[in-house]
């Protein structure tokens, strides 16, 4: 871990992945006095801060095994009919059963938010299972769209270019401004996504 300032008032703190930011994140909502706490793929940004360097000095207590309360968990059912499924299980050398199979069965954590309102980069897939976006992005893709790029997963939340493997599609809505949390899937998130009908 490496903490940086950034202002007079914030730190940025790198990590080695998505995973320990998202429960750097928690722990930082929960233990210190910030007004932002920002994850990203590999960072924290803590913003808002009464002394960056008693945040540091609290950061010093801190693990990636630092107890941290979970967040809540969100269940996603999913069709899996995507155009890239095929691809996708071909490439982990497993059936589309299989394949499918192995997306249901893994819990997800919204490490971070970005690309559009309520898309969230969801990690837990293991980095041999990465798999590369298109060369080109379609031009469009559908909401609800569910996507694989390198080892993160991640759901559309409307209509856009994108470049993600697609390997099926959901009717969740994930940002709605009339919600109480207008992002359906936010950092700290736990998903599970689950075969439509099952």
């Amino acid at each position: 871990m490496r903490v940086r300032p950034y202002g007079p008032r914030a730190v940025l703190v790198e990590v080695d992945g998505p995973l320990q930011a998202a429960a750097l994140a928690g722990w930082a909502r929960e233990h210190l006095a910030a007004e932002e706490v920002v994850p990203g793929a590999t960072t924290v940004l803590l913003d808002g801060v009464g002394s960056p360097a008693a945040v540091r000095e609290a950061l010093a207590g801190w693990s990636p095994r630092a107890d941290a309360a979970p967040g809540p968990l969100v269940e996603v059912p999913v069709v899996f009919d995507g155009p890239d499924l095929a691809y996708v299980a071909e490439r982990w050398g497993l059936s589309v059963e299989a394949a499918v199979a192995r997306l249901t069965e893994v819990e997800l954590t919204s490490a971070f938010c970005g690309f559009a309102p309520g898309f969230a980069y969801l990690a837990g897939l293991r980095e041999e299972w990465s798999v590369p976006r298109l060369a080109s992005p379609r031009p469009r893709v559908d909401p609800g769209s569910v996507g694989l790029a390198g080892a993160f997963c991640g759901i559309y939340p409307t209509a856009s270019p994108g470049g993600w493997r697609l390997v099926g599609r959901s009717e969740v809505v994930l940002w709605d401004l009339d919600r109480l949390e207008p992002a359906l899937l936010a950092p700290g998130t736990r998903v599970r996504l689950r075969e439509a009908g099952r």
